[in-house]
């Protein structure tokens, strides 16, 4: 309050002896209207200039004076000619300005000559319309404020417009948030009126008069400094614009005093809190997806995201409501359509997008737009609507060589009205484009190269070492597994056509075929038992099938019960229809039986596998019910038919295949090609997913330990993953940081 009172004083000193003694050109203002904004915290000056020519020689610059404290604030300048009156008022374009030092006008003033697009002649005239924004002219008075209190700011200009010019008619509005004020200054013909203060008419005012005003009112509305803003904006030519914004924010309002009660503030947050910042909403391109909002603790679930066909917008809201003098720090960060901001012109690219931040009323004291372009880019330029101080550098990713060049722009003193379009023009070959999948496809197939004579050398020094065993006897386990589930594919098939059986009987009555096919069905059954047993044997006793045996060992037992409830069946409804006993009592004498084995029958058919895990996304458990049916052992396809729950989304259905391609003999590296939709209970597709994997097991890397490692690419979302199993625990994880962790039970 002090420099600026000093300031204004020093002011009214030089005019006073400069008025007499400056001459300056012939150009006088008929008429000016200025309107002052103090709805925020960005002080808006909008000055309506009508300047006639009475001279004898032509001007063709305009100068507009700011004193010390405003040139130093001064965040936005623009002056336009402006023709008509309301709805049929024109501007031109915005004019050049630049700063001048005239021969013997005050120094300690700041000085803006507007060059016109064409010289005033004598007698000449034009309406100039001077928009301005300032920042930090608001001072909070007092300094400190507790959390039930309002908060009050001062506010001093002059009622007369400064200007080495003379002017004939003048007026001053203020208009102020609302119409809450402690005090103002009342001057000749002052009127306070809702919440504008207006000063004058005031007439023939020579130059470099200036009558000091204050104004100390209520304003609520938070203080919003970015005392750093980073946007770090990467170009990919994949199809997608990425933008980053770290934000470092402070509130430079008055300061709390005293203690912050929760309680109160939640209770009447208008009343306890009525200058607290809860909350901010970033304006985003119409197209914005894959919206995120995170801070150094992790992601904050306090946003909303509204999109219509011309906007998003997002709506996020601090961990705390921050008071006079809090900080904070946190980062969005979103996805944008290529298509919507990359073009080509004469031989070129350029981006089009905007600088500032899509948030309004922050002021940025500190921004830094970074602009990432692909490897290979050259003959870059930069084209922006105001000066910006240009740097470069570069940044090292992914499948990089010598690194992608990032310019680097950087301003100060920012507000919402240089969140205008810039352009980077650069040169990029179309074989650049195709490099990077190439170094993947070279890369893979080095791998695989790698992974094949891996495989195939012999690095034992001995056939009789431990780990050459190992191997020989987990491959004669896997033919054993193999040969035993061809003997109970066999054995099903028998099954089935003892069913069949008595299906004729019934049709036919014929009950010497249907003892017939018994007789048959016992023989085989009989001979394949005999096969599996040595099997059975070798399995029991391999070490390296210790984890197998059990389950081998259940699906005996449970197939040998259901061969007994199979015969059971048949005698009774062969012994049955040898009574002549009618068809409702055979159905209740079996009734039981036929329970027995609907039960048996799909603990032997089907694999019921229950697994739970942990979707860090959603933060919720995901129940998991999957049934796979192997069709045929040989063959490497399966199709899986399942039900999926979670506590969000309820129940969903889902189907899903794979094709493996072995690419060594013995199986250990193969080449998966999967998918997978999603059906609601609707019998509607949710959503759908397509991979392809390369997979590497590893048998025995210790003792009852196999691991398996698998690379995936999502062909659908374009993302990497890998995932990592050891026994029955699995670890996945994405490009885009998820992660989940699941045990198989």
């Amino acid at each position: 309050m002090k420099r600026l009172r000093s300031d204004l004083a020093l002011l009214f000193v030089l005019g006073f002896f400069t008025l007499f003694s400056i001459v300056c050109s012939d150009l006088v203002i008929s008429k000016l209207d200025r309107q002052i904004d103090l709805s925020s915290q960005i002080v808006r000056f909008t000055t309506s200039l009508k300047v006639e020519n009475n001279g004898a020689e032509a001007v063709s610059k305009v100068l507009l004076p700011y004193s010390e404290t405003q040139a130093k604030n001064l965040a936005f300048l623009s002056v336009t000619i402006t023709e008509g009156k309301g709805k049929t008022k024109t501007s031109s374009e915005r004019l050049p300005h630049d700063v001048s030092h005239p021969e013997g006008m005050p120094s300690s003033l700041t000085w803006y000559a507007v060059s016109l697009p064409e010289e005033l002649g004598k007698g000449g005239s034009l309406t100039l319309e001077v928009k301005a924004a300032f920042t930090h002219l608001l001072t909070p008075f007092p300094e400190k404020i507790t959390q039930a209190d309002a908060q009050l700011v001062a506010f001093q200009d002059s009622a007369h417009y400064l200007s080495p010019y003379a002017v004939k008619i003048q007026s001053l509005t203020v208009k102020l948030p609302e119409p809450k004020v402690e005090s103002y200054t009342r001057l000749e013909n002052t009127k306070f009126s809702g919440s504008e203060i207006k000063y004058g008419p005031y007439e023939n005012i020579p130059p470099f008069s200036l009558p000091t005003i204050l104004v100390h009112f209520v304003s609520n509305k938070p203080f919003s400094v970015a005392q750093e803003l980073v946007r770090e904006i990467e170009v990919s030519h994949w199809g997608n614009v990425q933008v980053t914004e770290n934000y470092n924010l402070v509130h430079a309002g008055a300061e709390l005093k005293g203690e912050f009660s929760r309680l109160d503030y939640q209770a009447r947050p208008h009343v306890r809190g009525a200058s607290a910042l809860s909350s901010l909403v970033a304006r985003l391109p119409a197209r914005a997806h894959s919206i995120c909002y995170r801070d150094e603790i992790g992601n904050i679930s306090t946003s909303n995201v509204y999109s219509d066909s011309t906007k998003t917008l997002l709506e996020i809201e601090p961990r705390y409501p921050m008071f006079g003098g809090w900080r904070t720090a946190f980062t969005i960060g979103y996805g944008l359509p290529l298509q919507d901001f990359l073009f080509k012109s004469g031989g070129k690219r350029f981006l089009d997008i905007t600088f500032g931040c899509p948030m309004n009323d922050i002021v940025i004291e500190n921004l830094f737009v970074k602009v990432v372009l692909p490897e290979g880019s050259n003959d870059i330029s930069v084209v922006a609507p105001f000066s910006i101080k240009e740097t470069r550098e570069t940044k090292l990713s992914h499948l990089d060589i010598a690194g992608r060049p990032v310019i680097v722009l950087e301003k100060s003193n920012v507000v919402p009205e240089h969140n205008q379009n810039f352009q980077v023009y650069y040169r990029f070959s179309s074989f650049s484009l195709l490099r990077e999948p190439l170094m993947l496809v070279f890369g893979f197939f080095l791998f695989f190269v790698a992974c094949i004579a891996y495989v195939h050398a012999d690095f034992t020094i001995s056939k009789s070492s431990p780990s050459y065993i190992a191997k020989l006897q987990w491959d004669e386990v896997k033919t054993a597994i193999q040969q035993f589930q061809n003997i109970m594919n066999r054995v099903l098939v028998i099954h089935n056509k003892l069913e069949a059986s008595l299906r004729d009987l019934s049709r036919t009555g014929d009950v010497q075929a249907c003892k017939a096919a018994r007789k048959t069905a016992d023989a085989f059954l009989k001979e394949l038992t005999k096969e599996s047993k040595p099997l059975l044997s070798f399995l029991q006793s391999s070490p390296q099938a210790l984890q197998i045996t059990p389950k081998v060992d259940e699906l005996v037992i449970k197939e040998r019960e259901l061969q007994e409830k199979l015969m059971l069946k048949h005698s009774m409804v062969v012994d049955s229809y040898e009574k002549k006993s009618g068809g409702r009592d055979i159905d209740n004498r079996v009734a039981a039986v036929q329970q027995k084995i609907a039960l048996l029958r799909q603990e032997v058919d089907d694999l019921l596998e229950l697994q739970g895990e942990l979707d860090t996304k959603l933060g919720a458990p995901t129940f998991v019910n999957g049934m796979l049916r192997h069709f045929h052992p040989v063959l490497s396809a399966s199709l899986g038919v399942g039900v999926w729950y979670n506590r969000r989304d309820k129940v969903h259905y889902h189907i899903r295949g794979k094709k493996t391609f072995s690419l060594t003999g013995d199986g250990f590296v193969n080449f998966n090609v999967k998918g997978r939709s999603n059906i609601n209970k609707e019998l509607k597709q949710i959503d759908y997913s397509a991979a392809t994997e390369l997979v590497w097991s590893i048998f025995n890397v210790k003792k009852d330990q196999d691991v398996r490692i698998k690379l995936g690419y999502n062909v659908i979302d374009k993302i990497p993953y890998m995932q990592v199993r050891e026994n029955n625990w699995t670890f996945n994880i994405d490009q885009n940081r998820r992660w989940t962790v699941r045990y198989d039970l």
